[in-house]
């Protein structure tokens, strides 16, 4: 597995906050909701995914897709333009649909510019998920992302994505005519495909230790009741799940930090 290219930091810096010259930004762009940490701070800033371009409310990014670049810039410098230090440039982590693709990664990298990056890294949410949980990636791992728009479910082997499938359908579609059991039913099927198309284990090993359950519906016990009952195997709630992809984050910035090569993170890029 290939490690990031990532500038190379000098070998006495100090740690963050004290650090200013390397100052670092985890950020985890949602449908609903936008959440970042930046280093030095104890909080995570966590404001719904919305931008105001003088007409009213607009919404940026819709059931896991950019759709506006220039408004997910405006909302990204409203939030943490004020907040970054004057000298200096960051550097970001930023979490990204498993199935986004190259294109979101473009558009993603295009809206952060705003924040004058020196290097950008990117991490699948699943894996940062995991990283959260202090998940042992050296077993094959099953992550059940339920956020307010979409539903991810992913297979992880040794912290890389196998295989991963989503579904445009999440908590905050759930009404009378669309009840919790279709969340279920919808991770089940893609499950399901996982096992018919793995000519492996490692889909039912993964499967028989138990789904790694993140995202707003992991704080519904009825959606983990019927997960874990149409599953036939134990699904674990990550601790905070609805922050949980930018705590992974923030985590495997530090560690990117103190050594760039230690986070097994594939995917870096260089906007300057």
């Amino acid at each position: 597995m290939s490690t990031p290219s990532v500038s190379p930091l000098t070998a006495r810096h100090r740690t963050w906050p004290c650090c200013r010259q390397c100052f670092g930004i985890a950020l985890d762009l949602g449908s609903a909701r936008t959440r970042a940490w930046i280093s030095g701070r104890r909080m995570i800033l966590d404001v719904p995914t919305v931008t105001f371009p003088g007409t009213g409310a607009t919404y940026p990014i819709q059931r896991g897709t950019i759709v506006d670049t220039p408004g997910t810039a405006r909302m990204l410098d409203r939030l943490l333009g004020h907040r970054l230090p004057r000298i200096g440039r960051p550097l970001l982590i930023l979490t990204t649909p498993v199935l986004g693709g190259v294109a979101y990664r473009t558009e993603a990298r295009t809206a952060v510019e705003i924040l004058r990056p020196h290097t950008v890294l990117t991490v699948p949410t699943a894996r940062a998920v995991a990283t959260a949980a202090d998940a042992d990636l050296t077993r094959p791992l099953l992550v059940v992302d339920v956020g307010a728009h979409v539903t991810e479910a992913t297979l992880l082997a040794d912290g890389v994505v196998i295989d991963a499938h989503h579904s445009a359908l999440g908590t905050s579609d759930l009404d009378s005519r669309t009840p919790p059991a279709q969340i279920a039913d919808a991770v089940v099927e893609m499950v399901t495909t996982m096992l018919d198309q793995d000519h492996t284990s490692q889909t039912l090993d993964a499967l028989q230790r138990g789904a790694l359950l993140a995202g707003g519906g992991a704080l519904r016990p009825d959606i983990i009741y019927r997960l874990t009952s149409r599953l036939c195997a134990p699904v674990d709630q990550v601790p905070a799940p609805h922050t949980a992809a930018v705590r992974g984050a923030a985590k495997l910035l530090r560690a990117a930090h103190a050594h760039p090569a230690a986070t097994g993170i594939t995917n870096a890029t260089h906007p300057h």
